[in-house]
């Protein structure tokens, strides 16, 4: 197998790091629909690393490393800001919020990667333990797909983002028995 299809898995990593990072490109320009385009881009991208690094017998440590970094961006750092820029700006607890959740989603990687190092049961495989990374982006940016959908309304008020945003970032750090 040839160098360049080994490094296929890792390459679509870096594409899922600078859809993330688009994303907070595009809220800073206001274009939230895009930033939610970049969002799903990230995700499925994420989907795809790890499948065809396994299909390629492609593994490696960097890239598993690579993978957790760029979850951490495309999926704690980039919807924390989008929800910063979009709602929580200018409010009293706006960027604590923000924080709270792109710290949520490190403790959140960290206890994931070193989960995979432990001995575990078998049925461990079939679960996560809190809500997985994509899954609390997606669920984090419910109130800005409602608010493109259906307009502004009490679920795009800073107070329902806040606290839904706090809400998700304690089901990722939970015990929570999530479907892998």
């Amino acid at each position: 197998m040839t160098a360049g299809v080994r490094l296929l898995p890792n390459a679509v990593t870096v594409v899922a790091l600078c859809s993330g990072l688009s994303a907070v490109y595009f809220a800073l320009s206001g274009r939230f629909e895009l930033c939610v385009a970049a969002g799903g881009i990230a995700a499925l991208c994420d989907a795809l690393d790890g499948r065809l690094a396994r299909m390629l017998d492609a593994s490696s440590r960097i890239g598993a490393e690579l993978d957790s970094l760029s979850d951490l961006v495309s999926f704690g750092v980039a919807p924390a800001l989008v929800m910063y820029i979009w709602a929580l700006q200018g409010t009293r607890l706006g960027w604590v919020v923000a924080l709270v959740f792109a710290v949520c989603m490190a403790l959140r990687l960290a206890r994931f990667n070193t989960l995979l190092d432990a001995d575990q049961p078998p049925y461990a495989k079939e679960f996560f333990v809190g809500v997985p990374a994509p899954a609390a982006a997606l669920l984090s940016g419910l109130p800005l797909y409602a608010t493109l959908t259906f307009g502004e309304g009490w679920w795009s008020s800073p107070v329902p983002v806040g606290v839904w945003a706090v809400v998700v970032a304690g089901l990722m750090v939970s015990r929570l028995p999530t479907l892998s």
